[in-house]
């Protein structure tokens, strides 16, 4: 066992101490951000692993060497190796706020408590095989502690009637030890060799002790605010939130009491690192896992076997709770739910599943998506993600493998494959707030829910044929619907007649279901004989007869945030149709529908559009912060762009290629843009301080301001060629206005218009959008006469466009070889003008370009690579388009291979890539922590770098060969670093407790410290190598 843990500056827990013969304690203590290591006689610590978020509960596993921990912002359990390496995710989904966590050393089992979910779990090392083990009658568990020698749990449970608990490890035999003179029992430890346990009360400011079944009670010490509390042989040590500090005294007399070590940042769980905290037991399950197929869980005799939770899934309860997806195994004895584990799950309401390929289906109000995956998580997809704003409800149709939806925001039913492909809108008019909807391919009919000012339940054939309103009376918030289709019957839930009801599929004889005890239903389905639904207030998940509404049962309590609900099985019904035959002869959707008619073939939208070139999707693109003005010169082949966020006018190639900053100064806020090629002007407006409307060439030369008064937000912007006049729209002096083309003659079109943002033009009229009204308008473009609406109940309007195919492209002035220009040709009123990407100068001969800049910074920006160029006056930073960028910290270069080489600290690698962001690959791809320096030896060609989490600088080849650590002894936490090649010299900072700056030679030899007065966070390095100045500049 000797060297499991070798972590500078402190010796290793499992050496010997100074004439001891036996190993070393050291304390291993969670501090929200961190978890470090303290040995409790020298007050010495050392950091195991930073850059957390909130760890609170952890523990180890001695002869694994593994430390494991929870972090209650992320929703998480990680662990990592003793040495702070190899960190990952144990447990991800399904967790709210797991306050303990407890390791099983001999049968190799996590335990872990959830105050949000109100649960005792346990799970294999690496978190497979997850159980709920114990969920009733808990309110919320927070410390826990094993005994696997006895085969028991031990738990705190700081609810409405505190306790202390303990069970066997297979939730059997489980009994209260402790109930009286009880508030936060926090911390909670056992005393193997003293057969005890102990636990902290933070409310009473005490420790106290009891013999293992609760007898023998009494209080040890007196204390500000305990947390968290371990023993080892004749000591207790403990973390207190109120003193930030880590404590020790004598367990028996609570006398000797000392810091070890205060001016913590948040001290949360603490323990023992030690052989004698993890004793060898006996393994009740033996070498074959007890002949179990999945978990062997010991108990105070023997063991049980036991299945994961919802392990057996032929049928199952789905249902959504915002952030995730859960289900309900009709085959296991608790009814615990179990999470899906699916990613970026924000707002889920909807829900669906198609059993054929075991896929279920929901839609995320948050992400305004639709997606799917398998019921076990795999496979994840996006189906739908455009032109959605409220999708509320979902529906599938199993037989022709269709998917429905309402949007409650575009007020739309739409359908398409499931898969997302030759999407269609079915239902668009007298929709007020659509929510839920079901389908009956059996009958060929849907029906939906509608919350408008005239709330009802609609059908209509599944091809929005024969559409009626089926239910019109006594409704306030239809919600859920379900189909019955053995009796035919449709039921429903209202949240605010709080009454569950059903009725004929035609709405006759309509009765009322439950009436009582509903607070606020939500969502419904149907199984067997009995209904289920979720309910808001209630915070539970119910059931009852589908019949008479009787004998009603909670399944699930205590559930925030329930939304749909749904029952996964495989006995849907099977129905022969004619869109089963030859897609019903249709080229592209077959909808099915009531008979006679029984389908109807229909196009996608905008089936007849044909491939466009659309820029603004490339991803060459990058480095954009608000662009609100967009601009297409379809004649020349250019896209030109504002940018709100860093006050620039651009243009590139379509494809993104060729970027030129043509417009940085005396811009506030520049927002719409227009061309006029066969002119060679671009006009733009500005909603800065003084707002004006501006005009250049298209080359940014010639730039003159037309008009600078009475403007407020001048916000779509329009050419009109035949009329020679420009159009703008100003939402804050609410008038759509026009002028002649150089400002003059300015008049008003329109006014008032409430909020108008996009304009333009086709044929004799003026369109535009209106934010306020939430609508497309149109009007003549001379006049302003003959307004009409085009379309309303749009939110979220932003810019319009017309499309003319007929019209043709007019001459481009660059179109006989690109005006001679190497790289970019750009129209201007006299004729045009050669231009270079940005940062990169013209030469004398007006026409070519050099492939870079002469002389330029790089500088790292996260998930970002940037360039400023020297050459040129802009200084405009230009994205290095470097792909797979997370969190770039440092970087450098070399100038001889035109390489930049940098450390990516979520990744934890070091990468190196061309200038112009191709051939990147990985020099270093494993055992780096959290790599803050790099420097390049240009002349040795080398690469040295220091490592803050592993408290190491090293140096391998530049292409990651020859790898060695150079210096690990006496670095706290090493931060820049910086060579002198010519010198032999390597210069590094250090952050740690006493911060320095030191030099070595580029062996790592004859290491000296220059600085350690007068240094905080000393950052940035640099050398001057022209004036030989060791350290030139630091930050």
């Amino acid at each position: 066992l000797v060297g499991t843990l070798t972590l500078s500056p402190l010796p290793s827990p499992l050496h010997p101490s100074v004439g001891s013969g036996r190993p070393e304690p050291v304390l291993l203590f969670a501090n929200r951000i961190d978890i470090r290591q303290v040995l409790p006689h020298r007050s010495e610590y050392t950091l195991l692993l930073n850059n957390l978020e909130n760890a609170i509960a952890l523990d180890f596993h001695h002869s694994k060497e593994l430390v494991f921990w929870s972090d209650v912002t992320l929703d998480r359990i990680m662990r990592a190796n003793l040495n702070g390496s190899n960190v990952e995710e144990v447990v991800s989904t399904g967790l709210e706020s797991p306050g303990g966590l407890a390791i099983d050393w001999i049968h190799d089992k996590l335990y872990w408590t959830d105050s949000g979910t109100s649960r005792i779990e346990v799970a294999n090392l690496d978190g497979t095989h997850r159980k709920v083990l114990l969920w009733e009658n808990l309110e919320k568990p927070r410390a826990i502690a094993l005994h696997p020698m006895e085969g028991t749990i031990y738990w705190t449970d700081w609810g409405n009637t505190p306790r202390i608990e303990y069970s066997s490890m297979d939730g059997s035999n489980r009994r209260i030890i402790a109930d009286t003179h009880l508030f936060w029992p926090n911390g909670l430890t056992i005393d193997y060799a003293g057969h005890r346990m102990y636990w902290v009360d933070a409310k009473h400011h005490v420790i106290e002790r009891a013999d293992l079944d609760g007898r023998n009670r009494k209080a040890v010490i007196s204390l500000p605010h305990p947390f968290a509390i371990t023993v080892f042989e004749d000591s207790l040590y403990w973390t207190d939130w109120h003193t930030k500090s880590i404590n020790s005294a004598n367990k028996f007399t609570g006398k000797n009491q000392e810091i070890i070590r205060n001016k913590l940042h948040f001290p949360m769980d603490i323990h023992t690192l030690h052989p004698q905290r993890q004793p060898a037991g006996k393994n009740r399950c033996g070498a074959n896992n007890g002949g179990c197929t999945h978990l062997c869980l010991p108990n105070s005799k023997d063991y049980t076997c036991a299945c994961p939770t919802g392990f057996r899934l032929d049928k199952f309860l789905l249902f959504a709770r915002r952030m995730d997806i859960r289900r309900i195994s009709f085959d296991t004895e608790d009814l615990s739910d179990d999470v899906i584990p699916l990613a970026d799950v924000r707002s889920a309401v909807a829900l669906d599943w198609d059993s054929k390929d075991d896929y279920v289906y929901w839609t995320d109000v948050s992400t305004d998506s639709i997606s799917r995956a398998k019921w076990d998580g795999s496979g994840q997809k996006v189906v739908v993600d455009t032109s959605l704003e409220s999708p509320a409800g979902l529906a599938i149709d199993w037989v022709t493998n269709k998917l429905y939806w309402t949007d409650a925001g575009t007020d739309r039913i739409e359908v398409s494959n499931t898969d997302g492909a030759m999407r269609t809108v079915v239902i668009w008019e007298n929709l007020d707030r659509p929510r839920d909807i079901v389908v009956d391919p059996v009958g060929g009919f849907m029906y939906w829910t509608d919350w408008g000012v005239s709330p009802k339940i609609e059908r209509a054939g599944m091809d929005a044929s024969s559409r009626l309103v089926i239910i019109s009376s006594n409704l306030t918030w239809p919600n859920g619907l379900a189909i019955d289709y053995e009796s035919q019957r449709l039921y429903w839930a209202d949240a605010g007649m709080k009454t569950i009801e059903y009725a004929n599929l035609d709405g006759s004889e309509r009765k009322v279901l439950i009436g009582s005890n509903l607070p606020h239903p939500f969502g419904l389905t149907l199984y067997g004989e009995r209904i289920y639904w979720t309910d808001w207030q209630a915070k539970s998940i119910q059931s009852a007869d589908r019949r008479t509404g009787q004998a009603r049962e909670t399944l699930q309590d205590n559930l925030e945030n329930l939304m749909d609900i749904h029952v996964f099985h495989r006995h849907r019904p099977t129905v022969r149709t004619a869109c089963g035959v030859n897609n019903g002869g249709c080229s592209h959707l077959c909808l099915l529908a009531p008979l006679p008619k029984g389908y109807s073939c229909t196009c996608p939208t905008g089936i007849n559009l044909q491939d466009e070139k659309l820029p603004w999707y490339n991803s060459a693109f990058s480095g954009l912060l608000t662009t609100d003005g967009l601009a297409v010169d379809a004649i020349g082949r250019k896209v030109y762009w504002t940018d709100t966020g860093t006050n620039r006018i651009e243009v590139g190639n379509l494809d993104g290629s060729m970027r030129k900053v043509l417009v940085w100064q005396n811009l506030d806020s520049p927002r719409a843009i227009a061309l006029y090629h066969e002119m060679g002007y671009m006009y733009w407006t500005d909603w800065g301080e003084n707002a004006k409307l501006e005009r250049s060439g298209m080359d940014g030369s010639g730039r003159l301001v037309l008009i600078s008064n009475n403007l407020g937000w001048p916000n779509g912007l329009a050419v009109d060629k035949a009329g020679s006049q420009l159009l703008w729209a100003d939402a804050h002096t609410e008038r759509i206005e026009a002028a002649d083309l150089n400002g003059a003659n300015r008049h008003t079109l329109l006014s008032p218009v409430q909020h108008p943002y996009g304009l333009t033009l086709l044929d004799s009229y003026i369109y535009w959008t209106d934010w306020q009204t939430r609508s497309i308008h149109r009007a003549d473009k001379d006049t302003g006469a003959n307004v009409i609406l085009v379309r309303a109940n749009l939110p979220g309007l932003m810019d319009i466009q017309a499309v003319d195919r007929t019209r043709q492209l007019g001459f481009n002035k660059c179109s006989i070889r690109n005006g001679g220009c190497s790289h970019l040709c750009l129209p201007h009123p006299a004729g045009f003008s050669c231009a270079c990407p940005t940062g990169i100068q013209l030469k004398s001969d007006e026409q070519t370009c050099d492939p870079s800049p002469e002389t330029y910074l790089l500088f790292s920006s996260r998930g970002s690579i940037r360039r400023i160029s020297l050459d040129t006056n802009d200084h405009t930073d230009v994205h290095v388009p470097v792909p797979e960028l997370n969190n770039v910290i440092s970087l450098d270069y070399d100038s001889v291979d035109g390489k930049i080489y940098y450390t990516d600290v979520f990744l934890d690698v070091i990468r190196r890539a061309d200038l112009n962001g191709s051939s990147m690959e990985t020099v270093i791809g494993h055992g780096l922590k959290t790599t803050d320096g790099l420097a390049v030896d240009w002349v040795a060609r080398n690469l040295y770098w220091t490592d803050t989490g592993r408290n190491t600088i090293e140096v391998a080849r530049l292409d990651g060969s020859c790898r060695k650590v150079l210096i690990n002894n006496s670095l706290d936490e090493p931060r820049a670093i910086a060579a002198f090649p010519k010198k032999g010299y390597l210069f590094w900072t250090d952050w740690g407790h006493i911060a320095k700056i030191e030099r070595a030679n580029l062996d790592g030899s004859e290491r000296k410290i220059l600085i350690n007065t007068d240094l905080g966070w000393p950052n940035g390095l640099t050398l001057d190598y022209d004036t030989r100045r060791s350290v030139q500049e630091w930050e």
